[in-house]
């Protein structure tokens, strides 16, 4: 590995694809023959006019979007959306349907109950601690929108098909598995993602939002809290993270012309996951925390037979050039984080590692 860089699993902020890393180290300095770093350009200038331009065809032509959706650039993170969503999308009269599967999910429906909002909760997956996402969901053919999460990082479940809702557009909150796998896009009304877990580094959130719902933003809100400002203006009301939505720029570039596609990022993210799962399953040492039918191909969270091996495992394996591997601190126990940019022998490297860990202390 390059630079003794280790396998990084890193939950978010993430890793990132190394020719992305080394093409902005390359140009850091003099970007595209300015004589200046890209930290440095206007975002009045060609030159980033052109970065942001080629970043939302990029997701234009990824998602095969219409022209009924409009890509934005906001700042703020997934978390300024759980107040934005509502905020921007539900009037005096109305409501929207929310599925809660974890702490994501959880602190959208906080923030849509704090601005007053009326919201129903139609399923939870809360009975059984987050680890599964619940199935034959009644949504209320009188909502706006239904609220997802589409991958949970924490419990490391994930939304294998997106629900039938009955017509109502879908919103999802695609944090950690954007750009992962098609999308049929006629189920959504609204997508947001933070960078850091699948396309970028942190500071920008990519926000697709569809005609008819951009079209009930209210007037009466925020100026930068409003999504049609960010529509209006290309997203460049005001100064926007110039070299975070650079980086995105390039890892959609990646995604586009080296790996091919999502139909081909798919592929390479399921035999990864599988990889992972099946060393779990074959083994009585190891145990995964989802559910099988939930199982995230982005996050696989696992247990050993206690803590303090826990606590052992994750430190040799840093000591074999293996981090992130310690689960979030509000659930214990280990993940790995697999995005797209994760190499498929960084998972074997992995496993590899596993396998010895077992023949060792198990």
């Amino acid at each position: 590995m390059k630079a003794d860089r280790i396998h990084n699993f890193n939950a978010g902020p993430a890793a990132l694809p190394l020719p992305v890393l080394e093409e902005i180290q390359e140009s850091f300095l003099n970007f595209a023959g300015s004589g200046m770093s890209v930290t440095e350009i206007s975002h009045r200038s060609k030159w980033f006019d052109d970065v942001i331009n080629d970043a939302v065809e990029r997701v234009k032509r990824i998602l095969n979007l219409d022209s009924r959706f409009s890509v934005l650039f906001l700042q703020g993170g997934a978390s300024m959306q759980f107040c934005m969503v509502p905020m921007n999308l539900l009037g005096a009269g109305d409501s929207a349907d929310y599925v809660n599967t974890g702490t994501w999910s959880t602190k959208a429906i906080k923030e849509a109950t704090i601005l007053g909002k009326s919201i129903n909760v139609v399923a939870s997956s809360e009975d059984r601690n987050f680890s599964y996402i619940p199935r034959s969901i009644a949504f209320n053919a009188d909502a706006v929108y239904a609220h997802i999460t589409s991958n949970n990082t924490i419990k490391g479940t994930q939304w294998a098909q997106f629900p039938e809702t009955g017509g109502v557009p879908i919103v999802s909150d695609m944090s950690s598995d954007i750009f992962s796998r098609p999308l049929e896009m006629e189920k959504f009304g609204l997508i947001y993602a933070g960078a850091q877990k699948n396309m970028g580094p942190s500071g920008v959130c990519l926000a697709i939002i569809r005609d008819d719902l951009l079209s009930r933003t209210p007037g009466d809100i925020p100026t930068m809290l409003r999504y049609t400002t960010y529509a209006e203006k290309n997203s460049m009301y005001n100064t926007p993270p110039c070299f975070a939505i650079y980086m995105v720029q390039l890892v959609l570039k990646w995604l586009e012309e080296t790996i091919g596609g999502l139909d081909k990022m798919a592929a390479l993210n399921r035999k990864k996951a599988g990889l992972l799962y099946d060393t779990i399953d074959q083994s009585g040492f190891y145990q995964g925390t989802a559910e099988k039918g939930s199982r995230s191909l982005m996050n696989v969270t696992f247990r050993l037979p206690g803590e303090d091996l826990e606590k052992t495992f994750v430190a040799e394996a840093m000591k074999n050039g293996m981090g992130g591997l310690k689960g979030h601190r509000s659930v214990g126990g280990c993940r790995a984080s697999i995005y797209n940019p994760t190499p498929l022998a960084a998972v074997e490297a992995l496993v590899d590692f596993m396998n010895a860990f077992e023949r060792k202390h198990g």
